[in-house]
């Protein structure tokens, strides 16, 4: 699963870095910190980014199995630059139907970045008990919250990010997604499976000068609104237009809320 251009993940790689939390991050490391090796499964990997913002900080030997069902996302991730020591391995894969297949064998962590809040409550059980299961640590990143904030204000603003997350919880390629909700689920389930779990804020956090990907996101969550019918279309014409003319007059800034969550079951080594 990845359903996202090349394009676009290469747009907000940038921002997902300045954004991820190092706090969480700093506990992934920690976890493995004088291991000889470690071997990590990233699951719907899109390009790689997740592989390039945490090879640098993990033992030198690694072994990445890189699972996604877009072959040329697959492509580009394989072919990343990378620390010599790095072994990539691709691995094309429904993950809706094939998620177990993705955590067999020796693996030592999970990875997943903007993942979660695009599955459903079914699926993240199957991910929570698995990785329980088979005693694996998840680093989760990158969630989105539902919070979003705009400067200046629209009057639009409150009832164009409902239907925004309105629309998150709508199925991507699981089953009705969790949305919003996904980062507490998963930290609640983790927990009681008896998992030690690690959170913290990873907002995306848009200045002024960051027009083109502004322009990108309020594009998209207009086009989201829309297929929702939860604002009437003069509404997000209106509300888009005025966006597009902040943004273009270098006076828009926007906050989207995300999560990290480290969850690593009791007695993992």
């Amino acid at each position: 699963m990845s359903g996202f251009s090349a394009d676009w993940l290469a747009l907000r790689e940038p921002y997902d870095l300045r954004a991820r939390s190092a706090v969480v991050r700093d506990a992934v490391v920690a976890a493995f910190a004088g291991h000889p090796s470690v071997t990590i499964v990233d699951l719907a990997c899109g390009t790689g980014a997740t592989l390039r913002a945490l090879a640098p900080h993990l033992p030198a030997r690694q072994h990445w199995r890189l699972a996604d069902n877009d072959l040329g996302l697959l492509a580009r991730a394989s072919g990343t630059e990378r620390p010599v020591g790095v072994r990539v391995t691709a691995i094309p894969l429904d993950l809706n139907r094939d998620l177990e297949a993705a955590l067999d064998g020796p693996v030592d962590l999970v990875t997943a970045s903007a993942l979660l809040d695009l599955v459903s409550a079914d699926w993240m059980e199957r991910l929570a008990v698995e990785s329980a299961v088979r005693s694996i640590p998840i680093y989760a990143a990158l969630s989105h919250d539902g919070r979003i904030e705009f400067d200046p204000a629209d009057p639009a603003d409150a009832d164009m990010v409902a239907a925004v997350n309105a629309h998150q919880r709508g199925d991507k390629g699981f089953g009705p997604a969790l949305g919003p909700a996904a980062a507490d689920a998963a930290i609640r389930r983790f927990e009681s499976l008896g998992c030690a779990v690690i959170k913290g804020t990873s907002d995306w956090v848009f200045r002024p000068g960051d027009r083109d990907i502004q322009f990108e996101l309020c594009s998209g969550w207009a086009g989201a609104v829309r297929e929702t019918g939860n604002v009437p279309l003069a509404d997000i014409v209106g509300w888009l237009t005025r966006r597009r003319d902040a943004i273009q007059a270098g006076d828009s800034s926007i906050k989207v809320g995300h999560v990290d969550v480290f969850a690593r079951p009791t007695g993992t080594r």
